[in-house]
Order: structure tokens, then C-alpha cells, then sequence
């Protein structure tokens, strides 16, 4: 296509076009040694180019991760401290932290604000939408096709005209056994999610595009057991052996197709929010709480339950826990939860304790697995709503949070939201092409994902707003 056909919407005096591509969980050690030189695309970039790993928030997961690296700000400054947060001080009020929860500016809604074009395909937390100048395509917290997923609202049919079949917002259970199911859908999903990037790239230039694969933190959660051989569960020889990678293979291969759709002096950056490694077990977070005489239950359950589901005696509770990739504590303190029984001065001296016991839980075996319990008021700049007490690193992320009960130990190998072979790994991915500074090298230091969004902004001649977490970054290799 004549890129001289297309409508031009850009308005940023003076500013290059920028093309960011997400790759939601792109491991470093694949991208940049293991598997680069069969991604040609990505090799090309590298070379021509600057890179290095991406230190990502604590917790390192999609929610918050992707919002700190749009904003700047760190988890305790935006407010939200996973997919789903406590919203006041009573025991049972969560929520799923959406669009809604972020209150403040991403990189797209300053280039909208100074009147630049904007592109957004499957960015996370952009459900629900807020109308910018430009087109949004929504992310996976999207309820489902039904939903009213793009911007502007005629955008949705054409999209529907695009895509064959009924539009993926996510892969549906991919945690299940139906292996064969879900690498289908994680293909159907790219195909649907590429045409989008294509057909609007094709047809119009933005000042700022963004789009976010979701595929291949899918695809790693769901097989990464059948590549690694060390993996506490690998099948050598099996069929599945190589999806992990011909996925990353097919990923390189469609932005080569996007990188033919924008404007030479295009800078482009390729980046993950945090990158994936084997789950070698699962910590029972509430199971130790109930041992250790910290969680007290009306009864223990005969089944595995969540512990939402299980009555829990607040009046004798100390604390009580989340599971996830991360673990997430609560403290039950007098005079701020419901029920609470920890003095307030006896605030310091528990979460000191709890902490380093935490931290001292070893493996099934009685190894040290190197544990790390990290308090908010400590880590960010700020702590804004309700956060937990602490965010637990069952080893370097190697263990998962169990949260539920009725598993009778603490340690266990089996997911209990189902099967899952990967956890997350602190540090992502960070490529940046900029044809005014050719030459490639890594970079001597891992960057810091509040640095992202004070680059970008730099770039596009945008002012930096006041209290961020992050500065630009200096690209020195």
C-alpha cells in the first residue's frame, strides 16, 4: 500500500511517530539469546538498535505492570496492586482493577490532550473505554465480544468485518487440559489481533500506536512445562515441545508485517511488561496462615475451597492471604478492619515477624528457596487506597500463592484455578529502533519500567508531568 494514500492525522508538531509492540510476558533470556536468531525481525531491530532487559513493577504481573510503564508511576502511586483489590477495609469488597481504577494520564492521553493521534489495540486496562482522538481497540478485562469494545463506536463493526468468526477479547480457560484447544485459540486470537493492527495502521497515520500480544503469556502458562527440561513436570519428546517457540517465530513474523505499515522515521520500541520462568510449586499461603495459628477458619473444609468461601473466625484471625503469582497479606488490625484484633501498637513488631517467617518457608524438601516479603510503604513512592501489608516472592516468583484451603499442606504441584506451568519473571523485555541513532549494542544496565513512559513522552515533545517514579532514559550502549 501507497503510505501517501493514507489520511495523515498526525498533529504533533515536529514530533516522529512512535510504534510501541507489546508482547505481554516476552522472556529476555528467549528474545535475546536462546531463540534470536530465529526471530529475524526482532534480531533486525536489536542490531539496528539498542536493548535490555526491562525491570518490571513488584508485583510483576500485566495489572499493574503495563499501567506503571504508561504512566510512569508506580504501583502505590496508581493505586491498585493486582487484577483485583481491596476496595475499603472490610473483608470481602474486591474488584478488578479496569480502566476505571487508573486516574491518572497514560503516554496516549497526553498525545490525545496536545491534539496527536492515537492508536490502541489491546493495551491492558483500556476496558472500559475513554474516548480519545484516535482509535482503541480494548483488552482482555473486556467482558466479552458483546461488549462495546472499540473507539469509536463504528469501529466495532468494522472490525466485525475484518475477523473471521466472533471476536477473541482473551483465550477463553486457558488454563485447562485441552491443550490442543487452547493453541488454536491463541492463534486465532493473533490472526484477529494482527488484521486489526493492519487494517487501521494501513489506513491512517498516528502520532502514538500501541498494540499488546496477549498470546504469549498464554502460550507460556499453557506449555511452557513441554520445553523446559527443567521443569519439575517436562515430558521430553512431547508434541508441544516446540509451541512455545514456533509462537514467538509467528509473533516475529507479523510485526515484520507491521514494520512494513508506518513511516520510516517511525521509532520503534518492542517491550514486555514482565518476562516467565518454570513454576516449580505452589506455596499454600492460607494453609501456613491456618498451621501457624495466624488464620482461623468456623470449619476446615473437606473440599478445595477459596477461602472466600470457607467462614473465617475474624475475632481470633491475625492475617489472612492471596494467592496468585504473588502472595498478598493482610494484617487483621484493631481500629481498622472490622474485626480487628493487632494492637496498633503492635502494628510494627507482627508485620516484622510474619515477614521473616514468611521469608523462611522452605521447599517440600526443607531447601531454602529464598522467599522475599516486600512492604509497600517501603517500595513506592506512595501508598494510595487499601493496600496489603505485604507482597510476597515465593522464591524469585518460582513458587505461586495458593490461596485456597483444603489442600492439607503447604506445599503443593497442582494450580488450584488449574493447570498452569509458568510463573512470571521480574524482568521483561526492552528493544528500541530509532532510525535517527543506528548502531545496535545491549545496554550496560537493565532499564526500569517507570522509565518508559518519561521516554516516550520526551520523544513526542510532551512535557513530563510532575512526580513521577521514572526519567527518561539515556540510550548509551
Amino acid at each position: 500500500m501507497d503510505l501517501r494514500a493514507r489520511e495523515d492525522g498526525r498533529a504533533l508538531s515536529g514530533a516522529r511517530p512512535i510504534l510501541v509492540i507489546g508482547l505481554d510476558g516476552a522472556e529476555p533470556s528467549l528474545v535475546f539469546d536462546r531463540w534470536r536468531a530465529d526471530l529475524p525481525t526482532l534480531d533486525r531491530l536489536i542490531r539496528s538498535g539498542a536493548h535490555a532487559r526491562l525491570e518490571s513493577t513488584i508485583p510483576a504481573i500485566t495489572v499493574p505492570a503495563w499501567a506503571s510503564m504508561m504512566s510512569g508511576l508506580d504501583p502505590g502511586q496508581l493505586g491498585f496492586y493486582g487484577f483485583r483489590n481491596r476496595l475499603d477495609r472490610s473483608y470481602d469488597n474486591l474488584a478488578i482493577a479496569t480502566a476505571a481504577s487508573v486516574k491518572h494520564r497514560r503516554v496516549w492521553d497526553h498525545v490525545s490532550a496536545a491534539g496527536g493521534r492515537v492508536g490502541l489495540v489491546s493495551v491492558p486496562q483500556t476496558y472500559p473505554i475513554r474516548p480519545i482522538d484516535g482509535d482503541v481497540v480494548s483488552c482482555f478485562l473486556t467482558p466479552g465480544p458483546q461488549s462495546e469494545y472499540a473507539h469509536p463506536p463504528s469501529l466495532k463493526a468494522e472490525i466485525e468485518g475484518w475477523i473471521e468468526g466472533e471476536y477473541l477479547v482473551d483465550v477463553p480457560d486457558f488454563r485447562s487440559e485441552d491443550k490442543a484447544r487452547i493453541l488454536r485459540d491463541i492463534y486465532r486470537m493473533a490472526g484477529q489481533h494482527y488484521e486489526i493492527c493492519r487494517r487501521l495502521l494501513g489506513r491512517q497515520r498516528y502520532d502514538f500506536f500501541m498494540t499488546v500480544d496477549m498470546g504469549i503469556d498464554r502460550i507460556q502458562h499453557a506449555f511452557w512445562k513441554y520445553m523446559d527440561p527443567l521443569h519439575p513436570k517436562h515430558e521430553p519428546g512431547h508434541p508441544f515441545a516446540n509451541a512455545i517457540h514456533d509462537y514467538y517465530v509467528h509473533v516475529d513474523a507479523r510485526i515484520a508485517e507491521l514494520l512494513e505499515l508506518v513511516p520510516a522515521e517511525t521509532i520503534v520500541v518492542v517491550v514486555s511488561d514482565h518476562g516467565a520462568q518454570a513454576m516449580q510449586g505452589g506455596i499454600c499461603i492460607n494453609e501456613w496462615l491456618v498451621q501457624e495459628g495466624y488464620l482461623a477458619v468456623d470449619s476446615y473444609p473437606e473440599t478445595v475451597s477459596r477461602l472466600e468461601s470457607v467462614g473465617v473466625t475474624w475475632r481470633d484471625t491475625r492475617a489472612w492471604g492471596e494467592g496468585g503469582y504473588h502472595g498478598r497479606l493482610s494484617l487483621n488490625v484493631a481500629g481498622r478492619e472490622p474485626a480487628g484484633v493487632i494492637r496498633a501498637d503492635r502494628y510494627e513488631a507482627e508485620l516484622a515477624d510474619i515477614a521473616a517467617r514468611l521469608e523462611a518457608i522452605p521447599d517440600a524438601s526443607g531447601q531454602a528457596i529464598g522467599s522475599t516479603a516486600f512492604r509497600p510503604d517501603v517500595i513506592y513512592r506512595e501508598v494510595r487506597n487499601v493496600a496489603p501489608d505485604l507482597i510476597v516472592y515465593f522464591g524469585p516468583l518460582t513458587w505461586r500463592s495458593v490461596g485456597s484451603l483444603g489442600l492439607r499442606t503447604v506445599w503443593t504441584f497442582e494450580n488450584d484455578i488449574g493447570p498452569d506451568d509458568a510463573n512470571h519473571g521480574q524482568h521483561g523485555i526492552f528493544i528500541v529502533h530509532d532510525p535517527e541513532r543506528p548502531g545496535g549494542g545491549r545496554l550496560h544496565a537493565d532499564q526500569q519500567i517507570y522509565d518508559v513512559a518519561p521516554t516516550l513522552l520526551e520523544w513526542l515533545g510532551q512535557p513530563l508531568p510532575e512526580g513521577l517514579r521514572g526519567r527518561p532514559m539515556e540510550l548509551r550502549t
